[in-house]
């Protein structure tokens, strides 16, 4: 099967380089056309947005389950449907709050048994399908443990344990590896110049393109998460078996449009024993003094020992050194994680205390993403577009910046809005009051969430995409950690003081991100254009697999 698998990779890495090649782009921009001439993305293949349909997909499922959870393990089951309060096993709010708490952490830790599955032995697109079934089989006990007889007969909560293990797995090994999947569709690595039909000179940058994709890949993300609305009507109005049934059977045609567009996909190859080579890699550096010396063709001059034991070549060590680079800016999202958080529980425990009308309480945290869809093609279209023609390139630091700028903005205003209901008790304030909460915590997904995708993808060594972006994700479960520490404060009357506790660390942050990292925007074209020429990775990767064969074969 393995044997199978590198036969398909290799056959369609040599497809991908026989799609792009280069000499049919335009000529590579001067220093002088880049202060002159437009920077614009490149259309997207039709694999790159097939892939998005996978996400939209996996995240209708995962959205549509999460919606119902809280009241599927903190109410009891109702005498009938439709119920004023729905709900199943009757656990109560602090082991409803443990268990979803537990999920969200698992799901983030998960993604790193993706990306070692996938750089290290299966690659991308294979890593995917197993992790699909994986998924699969949690929705089905999931959906089966919901129904009426085994709510009654006390199935439900160890089926649910069960389930959320099984989804966790599922959903963490996909994470890791369909963002960078994504990407790896655009195989054009350097910025070259055409000319539009209006004969308009342009630049063709594959940072504009990532910049696209990765919005769009976020679209697709945020249409999904709109299931919620519908799951959640079916928990009060039927039950929760029709709940988890919908995103189940939603999952199907995701499953179905990875496996019929198998030979669409262009899929870079696992290079095997990856993590052993970063970490000889990275133990040489203490020895001959700095990575740089690292490099293949300055051991073979100052250590000729060690550089017959070094199986990577000098770009790898580049693209490592540009990796862990990047790292150090993802070790600020863990605070940015936590303004997110309180949309997904403190917002909702918030409009529970005002005036919603006939409107649940929860249904509120679907505005985020409605402002997503809304703005995500206003960005693609016009801001970004326009910023590039007056020479405004919003590069993915200044981009992270202003991500973290509007989480301490809304913050701020919501602590605001706190002070507000506290003021006007024993009144109700209108919900409304929350909106502007919610399209601040947009404007910065898309300027933080996206283009930390977007960098964890780019500054990545091409063998080690998806561990890259499991780290980016990891990020996630430090701020379920902060959450933790912060749950004694989320009782009246701190809650104020909560929120501008939060929007002072995201604006401190905020600052940090910019003067420690700003430099890195100067360098951004150039790191990116760090890498191998198709053919160059086509023996790189085959000159790998021979040392990987033959100290197997030694070993024997």
């Amino acid at each position: 099967m393995s044997e199978k698998i590198e036969n398909e990779n290799e056959k369609r890495l040599s497809q991908s380089q026989e799609e792009v090649p280069e000499e049919n782009h335009g000529p590579e921009p001067t220093e002088e056309d880049w202060k002159n001439l437009r920077e614009v993305a490149d259309s997207l293949p039709l694999a790159a947005y097939l892939v998005i349909v996978i996400e939209f997909c996996e995240r209708f499922t995962y959205y549509g389950l999460t919606g119902p959870f809280q009241n599927y393990i903190q109410f009891p089951a109702p005498e009938s449907y439709p119920a004023d309060q729905a709900g199943a096993m009757g656990k109560g709010q602090q082991t409803a709050t443990a268990l979803t708490t537990f999920f969200q952490f698992w799901c983030y830790i998960t993604p790193i048994i993706g990306a070692i599955v996938s750089d290290q032995f299966l690659g991308k697109y294979w890593s995917i399908v197993l992790f699909a079934f994986v998924y699969l089989a949690g929705l089905i006990i999931l959906t089966a443990t919901s129904s009426p007889m085994a709510i009654a007969s006390g199935a439900a909560f160890p089926g649910f344990i069960v389930a959320i293990i099984i989804i966790g797995l599922g959903t963490g090994g996909i994470k890791s590896n369909v963002a960078p999947l994504v990407a790896e569709q655009y195989q054009s690595k350097r910025a070259y110049i055409k000319t539009t039909k209006k004969g308009e000179r342009v630049i063709v940058s594959p940072q504009a393109t990532y910049q696209k994709i990765f919005l769009y890949f976020y679209w697709g993300i945020n249409i999904g998460s709109l299931s919620a609305i519908a799951t959640t009507e079916l928990e009060k109005n039927i039950g929760f078996w029709p709940a988890y049934l919908l995103p189940t059977c939603m999952f199907i045609p995701g499953i179905a449009v990875v496996l019929l567009g198998r030979k669409k996909y262009i899929v870079a190859p696992p290079r095997g024993s990856i993590f052993i080579e970063a970490g000889k890699l990275i133990w040489y550096s203490r020895k001959v003094g700095g990575m740089d010396n690292c490099k293949p063709s300055k051991l073979a001059i100052s250590h000729p020992e060690l550089a017959a034991k070094a199986t990577w070549d000098d770009v790898f060590v580049d693209e490592l050194k540009r990796a862990l680079k990047a790292c150090i800016v993802f070790c600020w999202y863990p605070f940015y994680w936590l303004c997110y958080a309180q949309i997904t529980n403190n917002l909702i425990s918030q409009a529970a205390t005002m005036w919603t009308g006939n409107v649940p309480n929860d249904i509120m945290q679907n505005i985020d993403p409605l402002v997503i869809i809304i703005l995500v093609p206003v960005f693609d279209n016009f801001i970004y577009p326009t910023c590039r023609r007056y020479g405004i390139h919003f590069r993915p630091i200044m981009r992270i910046t202003l991500g973290f700028f509007f989480a301490a903005v809304a913050m701020a205003y919501t602590a605001g809005i706190q002070s507000k209901i506290y003021a006007a008790l024993p009144e109700k304030i209108s919900a409304g009051y929350q909106i502007p909460s919610y399209v601040f915590v947009a404007l910065s997904e898309i300027g933080a969430s996206v283009t930390g995708n977007e960098y964890a993808y780019k500054k990545a060594p091409q063998s080690m995409k998806a561990i890259v972006m499991a780290l980016f994700l990891f990020t996630n479960c430090l701020a379920s950690v902060l959450s933790f520490a912060l749950v004694p404060v989320t009782v009246d009357p701190k809650l104020t003081w909560m929120y501008t506790g939060i929007a002072a660390t995201a604006f401190i942050c905020c600052i940090g991100v910019w003067v420690f990292h700003h430099k890195n925007d100067d360098v951004d074209v150039e790191e990116d254009a760090i890498g191998r020429s198709a053919e160059e990775e086509k023996n790189y990767t085959i000159r790998k697999q021979a040392e990987v064969d033959y100290e197997a074969f030694e070993k024997i």
